[in-house]
């Protein structure tokens, strides 16, 4: 299912976004003009300005909050579940990105998030992955965990790096998957087991830490999801 709303502002390409408490414990305020809207992570959602209209779409993992400023406008603020850095990516209509799922945080109305775009559909062979595709023109906010880093690859250079560890990359890279250890447990749904072998050019972005591999340490150090 593609996500995107129409904006009422349609010359308002890139919401306004002013961080505060990074790079550590970021927190995001997306600043929007009259009658502007922004797709946030309902999760996210810390708090908004009187008046601001948050409706809620979908439910779980897909819910979706749309946020519309009234008359006057309004701000949002938004601080990931985990710990870390924030980004703000620039989207101009020319090239998409791939972004994690759990990376997301909110976007531009102008923004469309589309899980069966052509470049998913090639990763995932049309089942539902750990990914999401930004495509459009506005502002795409991403969390990570732990710090940011940017790999900045030329024409023909390649890489490899752990699906828990990357943010999002831009479609002019090429990538597939492919397993970190045979016959190992592996999912497309979240990512376990696989690498990325990226080639230049393009952008890729990633998280000094890895979601999984905490989740990985709290249940062999004992500690349980229920208490």
């Amino acid at each position: 299912m593609t996500i995107a709303w129409t904006s009422s502002s349609p010359e308002v390409l890139l919401v306004q976004v002013r961080t505060r408490h990074t790079p550590t414990f970021g927190v995001a305020r997306l600043v929007l003009a009259p009658g502007e809207m922004v797709l946030v992570d309902p999760v996210t959602v810390v708090a908004t300005s009187y008046g601001l209209s948050v409706d809620v779409k979908g439910a779980g993992a897909k819910a979706v909050a749309l946020c519309t400023a009234g008359a006057e406008g309004g701000w949002v603020d938004t601080a990931p579940v985990l710990p870390g850095d924030l980004h703000l990516v620039e989207l101009d209509g020319t090239h998409g990105w791939c972004v994690s799922r759990l990376g997301w945080v909110a976007s531009s109305s102008t923004v469309a998030m589309n899980p069966e775009a052509p470049p998913l559909q090639a990763l995932f062979g049309g089942l539902e992955g750990f990914l999401n595709y930004a495509h459009g023109k506005g502002g795409v906010v991403l969390s990570c965990y732990g710090a940011l880093d940017l790999v900045t690859l030329e024409a023909g250079e390649a890489v490899t790096i752990s699906s828990d560890h990357v943010m999002a990359f831009a479609d002019t890279v090429q990538c597939r998957l492919r397993p970190s250890v045979p016959d190992a447990a592996q999912s497309i749904h979240t990512g376990e087991g696989l690498v990325f072998d990226f080639a230049g050019p393009g952008a890729v972005l990633t998280q000094t830490r890895g979601p999984r591999r905490l989740t990985t340490w709290l249940r062999a150090n004992g500690v349980s999801f229920r208490s």
